[in-house]
């Protein structure tokens, strides 16, 4: 690093140290419950394809101790345990060169991911427990990623892009999105945010050695039936980019690496023919997402009749992809992203240069007030609490959350549901129910500390800059206009302190996971973003603040004087995972790896080829690595009498 630090031009205005690294993080893939559905009834029961971690590191070429790093991991989201857990390893392994407030790191946001890598009790409720192989696989795959960038860093140059990419989403909550002022709402063309912005990153001589890119799109073109393991419409995309400029690799393998990062996905949905009544074909685009038919709903029926009878209509609500099922959908949606990042990175010639910068705090937002105006504020207290209200249907098909009969824009609470919550865990205070009003309050889950603190209360608020681009890391899912309002508060900070120009890039559930932040008007209507804004509804206000606060510190060189706030804790968390052990048995007159049913002789091209054999269950395998694999195609080379592996467990075109 000293020796290539020497040979460096003058100039750093003109290139940076780039590094860039992508390693695997899959978890156990089987058994274990998908993050981000919230349904126990999905659980892993193999694999598409493995997820990836991917890593940049920037590093002034004068200072080179002077560095950001971004990870963008295919998981469900960044939990406050691995942010934690991660920097510990990187200050064991690097000293203080990777620290809270030059660290990024950020989930794409994939619903087919393993689960389990949560420390607060209602992660853990939904996770079936801390589950040690998938914290330790996503942990580890984080490290490994920044280690491969780190240990290849070279000269070389940033250029960033934007584009409109059209056709690819829609808005799942429009008549939430319609709350917003018109005059807000005029200023845009359409309901959600259709930019992309890519960074193409170069070596010294030009050539291509990485490419990041954000656009607000929900990976879940995969809906809640899958069972197979994968990274989604954005894994599909980063697959097809890596597979073109590594030609000759295996997936996931070879030195160029790209990366599809989320960003303001809130109400952001791939399925993009819209919600349609399953039972007789109609739209249920309107404000509840109800079928025109009564009886009442399946599952808990707390409230019967009328809002029953809703919820079993809301349930006949579902939204698909443009595909013929969920696996065409993904590779359709995925292909737009990759050929538009693709168009983008091949164009891009606005060069970024500069300094670094960085600022980083950790925020009590159980404790915290908020200015709203010149007179008027508003203090926080311990109101974190759980969904009321059922998931917007233009996600997926079936609803997230299937055991509170509640209808989607409910402002009052169920007699039924209240007394099992006051009986069995605790009443909400009078401080909880004003802060949240006009939601009812479920579960306040602030108030609950047993076994663990159900919800994170201290959350990472964070900024980098490098030179004219600045990232933001949104801890959560901001709604459209949410990120829209973040990102001008932002630029408008910045110009403000005499720094105009500013590209400033959402960077979606980054650090940990405090569900959704709407606006205070999407608040007000109460679907299921505004239902799941758990900081109540002036939470966007109090984020903005932050960030406001964060880029005057940037601007001006005071981060040092940033007020330093108490670190969450690290628990030591006793109960495990909720798993039960599996025991392997075979046939006794087979032994692991026997072929019970080999291939056929001859394909022709479209056909599936499939083998049956005896092997043990995929949780019990060895730990993974980045050169383990389930299994390989090859193809036999008569030249050289030789087996050549094409594909792995890593393909799309595997399963």
């Amino acid at each position: 690093m000293l020796s290539l630090l020497g040979k460096l031009g003058a100039s750093e205005n003109e290139h940076y140290l780039i590094g860039v690294g992508r390693a695997d993080c899959t978890g156990p893939v089987a058994e274990v419950p998908f993050m981000g559905y919230g349904s126990l009834d999905q659980t892993g029961a193999g694999m598409i394809t493995r997820q990836q971690c991917r890593t940049f590191i920037v590093a002034e070429p004068q200072n080179h101790t002077k560095r950001v790093v971004f990870v963008t991991a295919e998981i469900g989201m960044i939990s406050q345990r691995l942010r934690l857990e991660v920097i510990k390893q990187l200050n064991q392994k690097y000293g203080d060169l990777y620290r809270y407030d030059n660290v990024v790191l950020s989930g794409t946001h994939t619903h087919s991911g393993p689960g389990g890598y949560f420390q607060y009790t209602l992660f853990m409720v939904a996770g079936r427990g801390f589950i040690k192989p998938s914290f330790n696989a996503i942990v580890k795959g984080i490290i490994e990623s920044i280690g491969i960038a780190h240990e290849n860093m070279k000269e070389g140059h940033i250029f960033i892009n934007k584009g409109v990419l059209k056709n690819n989403q829609i808005n799942r909550s429009p008549f939430s999105y319609l709350e917003n002022p018109k005059s807000e709402r005029d200023r845009y063309s359409t309901n959600t945010d259709q930019g992309m912005v890519v960074l193409k990153m170069t070596d010294i001589e030009g050539r291509d050695i990485g490419m990041f890119s954000w656009f607000a799109i929900h990976p879940v073109s995969m809906n809640n039936t899958n069972h197979l393991s994968n990274s989604d419409n954005v894994g599909y995309a980063a697959y097809l980019l890596e597979q073109e400029k590594n030609k000759g690799y295996l997936s996931h393998k070879g030195p160029y690496v790209a990366a599809f990062g989320s960003s303001n996905l809130g109400d952001v949905s791939p399925n993009i023919k819209g919600p349609h009544c399953i039972n007789t074909g109609e739209s249920c685009e309107n404000p509840n997402s109800y079928c025109p038919i009564g009886g009442v709903g399946r599952g808990l029926t707390g409230l019967q009749g009328h809002t029953g009878s809703l919820y079993g209509r809301a349930k006949m609500c579902i939204a698909s992809g443009p595909g013929k099922d969920m696996l065409e959908s993904t590779k359709i949606i995925g292909r737009n992203l990759y050929l538009k990042a693709k168009e983008l990175s091949t164009a891009a010639s606005e060069k970024i240069y500069g300094p670094l910068s960085f600022a980083h705090q950790w925020v009590d937002m159980s404790n915290t007030t908020v200015q709203l105006n010149a007179t008027h504020s508003v203090k926080y207290y311990s109101y974190h609490l759980v969904i009321r209200n059922l998931k917007s249907s233009a996600v997926v098909p079936n609803l997230r959350v299937e055991h509170v009969n509640q209808p989607w824009g409910a402002i009052h609470g169920d007699p039924f549901w209240d007394a099992v919550r006051d009986g069995l865990l605790t009443k909400p205070s009078k401080e909880n129910v004003e802060c949240h009003k006009p939601k009812p309050i479920l579960l306040p889950t602030g108030e609950l500390h047993k076994p663990y603190p159900w919800h994170p209360s201290i959350i990472d608020v964070q900024i980098v800059t490098i030179g004219s681009l600045a990232i933001v890391a949104l801890p959560g899912e901001f709604t459209t206009m949410a990120g829209r309002r973040a990102r001008e508060a932002v630029q408008s900070e910045f110009e403000a302190q005499g720094k105009a120009g500013m590209h400033v890039i959402l960077a979606g559930v980054c650090n940990v996971y405090t569900h959704y932040i709407t606006t205070f008007e999407e608040y007000q209507f109460q679907r299921y973003e505004g239902a799941s804004t758990i900081f109540g509804p002036h939470t966007l206000s109090a984020y903005i603040q932050t960030f406001r606060e964060l880029v005057k510190a940037l601007v001006k060189g005071t981060v040092h004087e940033i007020p330093k706030n108490p670190e969450p804790d690290m628990f030591n968390i006793s109960i495990a995972d909720f798993l039960l052990p599996i025991i392997d048995t075979k046939p006794s007159d087979h032994n692991y790896g026997d072929v019970l049913q080999d291939v056929e002789p001859v394909y022709k091209v479209g056909e599936v080829a499939s083998a049956q054999f005896v092997g043990a269950n995929p949780r019990n395998s060895v730990e993974n690595t980045s050169e383990f694999t389930f299994l390989t195609v090859e193809k036999y080379d008569n030249a050289s009498a030789r087996w050549h592996i094409q594909y792995n467990d890593a393909s799309w075109d595997t399963k």
